[in-house]
């Protein structure tokens, strides 16, 4: 409760800055989506309004906005809270499924660094596909169940993919397919649009807000916003997926959350990913 009263005072000092958020992505002509030149303009946006922050230090949230929280993180950093999920998804990776195959013989190059490329368009499906969500399609092609989207082995099984991408500049397509565009398209549509009853957007906290302590959490902006999941928060005291995260906030302002599978989740994870191109994969990661 503390938590939504601290949000919803947050709304009413942000209200100056939210009335110039006049971006409406959903009527945009999908003729004129133009996915390169709208992380250019984020991009661009952040370096002048974080002058001081160097580039690739985007992807470090919080820690590359406030002296003190950096200074705190790189003492807990010596022993990473994430370090027993990422052993236990290194094992989980190892182990053979009941029919003698692996993970690595169904994700691309093994398995090996590929995070940086994740989400996906499938032009199969015509459908934008995560990392987790390829990772239980590999689990379902060899007989298994579907694994929880937001937390558990997942998160674990995240965290040693990511791992091995860790360092790879982030380089998500965006295919020149009228599908892809329009997932891309929704994605960012979703980001800007306000919901809940706080009537907050992502890009309320994460682009007019970013930089900006909440209680006692500094606002992470857009630019490397989920270039360090899946991570180990203090308040969840256990790993978590980007979804794990895009549910939470939600639920913050107060808003039914959708699916950890939706269409919604997925397109909106595809443009966050897609604003994150160039930066280097940070993941796994810590938050407070």
């Amino acid at each position: 409760m503390k938590r939504l009263l601290i949000l919803a005072l947050a709304a009413l000092l942000l209200r100056p800055a939210l009335a110039a958020e006049r971006i409406d992505p959903a009527r945009a002509d999908p003729a004129q989506v133009n996915p390169a030149a709208d992380v250019a303009a984020m991009t661009a946006y952040f370096q002048k309004k974080f002058p001081h922050v160097p580039p690739a230090d985007f992807v470090n949230g919080p820690y590359a906005m406030d002296a003190g929280m950096r200074a705190q993180w790189q003492q807990i950093m010596q022993f990473p809270p994430y370090q027993f999920a990422l052993d236990h998804g290194k094992d989980l990776f190892a182990t053979a499924f009941p029919n003698g195959r692996h993970y690595a013989d169904c994700l691309p190059r093994g398995g090996i660094g590929i995070a940086a490329a994740y989400p996906r368009f499938d032009a199969k499906t015509g459908r934008v596909v995560t990392l987790e969500i390829a990772v239980n399609r590999c689990r379902v092609a060899n007989g298994l169940a579907k694994l929880k989207l937001t937390t558990g082995d997942m998160a674990d099984l995240m965290a040693y993919l990511t791992d091995r991408s860790r360092g790879q500049p982030i380089a998500v397509v965006v295919p020149d397919d009228p599908r892809a565009l329009a997932a891309y398209q929704r994605g960012k549509a979703y980001f800007y649009s306000r919901r809940g009853q706080l009537n907050f957007s992502c890009a309320s906290c994460h682009v007019q807000g970013a930089g900006q302590h909440l209680r006692g959490d500094v606002l992470a902006p857009a630019r490397g916003l989920i270039a360090a999941f899946p991570i180990y928060r203090s308040d969840w005291g256990s790993m978590g997926t980007v979804v794990r995260r895009f549910i939470g906030c939600n639920e913050q302002v107060r808003v039914v959350p959708e699916r950890p599978d939706s269409a919604d989740y997925r397109d909106l994870e595809y443009f966050l990913a897609y604003m994150n191109n160039g930066l280097p994969v940070a993941g796994p990661g810590t938050r407070p």
